[in-house]
């Protein structure tokens, strides 16, 4: 590339549960810019999956992150072509791209549930993988299994 790398900007952690992740999560929601809207989204979420939490003892974050971590892909497939030919190779995720991979696929998921409010969509969905079920548990099982069907090409690596 012509010019470096743009630098990384500081994520101010969010103002309830003081984490990082979670602001990552709300930027990734937002829609205009609607920041508000999307942290309300997130805290009613959150509010109902401590209220359907049959797990005593852990917290409705708690319950998030495992789900988060739950999605997470290991592996996925990149294209490379080879001689005229376009072959799918397996390759390893960094670890921010694992994280930025499951938080889409939750929420995109999470929107194309039928509940009424998008609040209600999200705790479902994240009750649902922290539950190792649901479309983005499964989105990230194909994933894998697209992975494990192309390992013949994996000496293909670029």
């Amino acid at each position: 590339m012509r010019k470096r790398q743009a630098k990384k900007r500081p994520l101010l952690p969010d103002p309830k549960f003081n984490d990082q992740l979670v602001t990552r999560f709300v930027n990734m929601i937002m829609w205009d810019g609607k920041k508000s809207v999307a942290f309300r989204i997130f805290y009613d979420a959150m509010a109902i999956v401590e209220e359907r939490n049959q797990d005593e003892e852990k917290t409705p974050l708690e319950i998030w992150k495992e789900a988060l971590s739950n999605v997470m892909p290991h592996v996925e497939v990149r294209s490379r072509r080879v001689g005229g030919a376009t072959f799918q190779i397996p390759m390893q995720i960094r670890p921010d791209r694992k994280v930025s991979l499951a938080m889409k696929w939750m929420i995109s998921y999470a929107r194309k549930r039928n509940e009424k409010t998008m609040a209600l969509r999200l705790a479902n969905e994240v009750l649902a993988a922290s539950k190792e079920e649901g479309a983005a548990v499964k989105k990230r099982l194909d994933t894998h299994k697209m992975a494990e069907a192309n390992k013949a090409f994996s000496h293909f690596r670029f």
